[in-house]
């Protein structure tokens, strides 16, 4: 029952937040001046992304990110979340109090053995990060499906460097902001869907310079048919996908 009221509680905060964020943005000064940092601020990091070997590019990243973070910590919908956490670790504390766990000895009796399934787990070529780059070994290595968030920071996947199973291979990168290159041999063929909010794109010999707010879909002729194939699923906020042929 606790359970079901706790699910019932997150959900109204979370419609609650949604309001004052709208009500903000529509009716409140600090509504227009949120959407004007937040242009502002993608602007900067977006820059500062391309220019990433000067020191101009740093400044401009360095200071997106934290104007980017002191607008919305300074917003009426962060303070009312912050507070709507603090109720409900306070709301769960006060139930712990009230009803205690109590532990009962289990009697089990003898049944039939059931067999178990046995799962074998992989280790994955990446693990989700905050910050930083990922790239593949620069060796030889042993192919596993990547599915991977990252915040801040490059992906590098090349997949000349092992050996794919027959049919379909598996890419899911989402990245808050940064670089996503895929390396591609020529005879595999692909299918790509990518949404980006501010950046750009060049898939083979298609580029866009200019995405704001895109989704796209490709995929190469052959790909029904062919035995070997690369579906990649990519997202980012802020940042640039390259996928070439090596």
């Amino acid at each position: 029952m606790f359970k079901n009221t706790k699910n019932d509680y997150v959900g109204w905060m979370f419609i609650a937040g949604v309001i004052i964020l709208v009500m903000e943005i529509l009716f409140f000064k600090s509504g227009h001046g949120l959407i004007f940092s937040l242009f502002i601020s993608g602007g900067m990091i977006y820059l500062g992304r391309k220019r990433t070997g000067k020191k101009i590019g740093k400044i401009l990243f360095i200071g997106g990110i934290i104007f980017l973070v002191l607008s919305i910590v300074n917003t009426m919908t962060f303070k009312f979340l912050l507070l709507a956490i603090l109720m409900h670790f306070f709301i769960q504390f006060l139930y712990a109090k009230k009803h205690p766990k109590k532990l009962t000895p289990e009697i089990t009796t003898m049944e039939p053995t059931i067999h178990e399934e046995t799962m074998i787990r992989t280790e994955p070529l990446f693990e989700n990060i905050v910050l930083g780059q990922q790239k593949t070994p620069p060796g030889a290595y042993e192919w596993n499906d990547v599915n991977i968030q990252a915040g801040i920071g490059d992906t590098i996947i090349d997949l000349s460097l092992t050996m794919l199973p027959k049919g379909e291979t598996v890419i899911f990168i989402r990245n808050l902001i940064g670089n996503i290159q895929i390396l591609v041999p020529y005879d595999i063929d692909i299918s790509i869907q990518h949404s980006c909010i501010v950046g750009s794109s060049t898939v083979f010999e298609e580029h866009d310079s200019k995405l704001f707010n895109r989704v796209l879909h490709l995929k190469t002729p052959g790909y029904d048919t062919a035995e070997q194939k690369v579906k990649i699923f990519t997202s980012l906020v802020v940042g640039n996908l390259e996928v070439s042929r090596i």
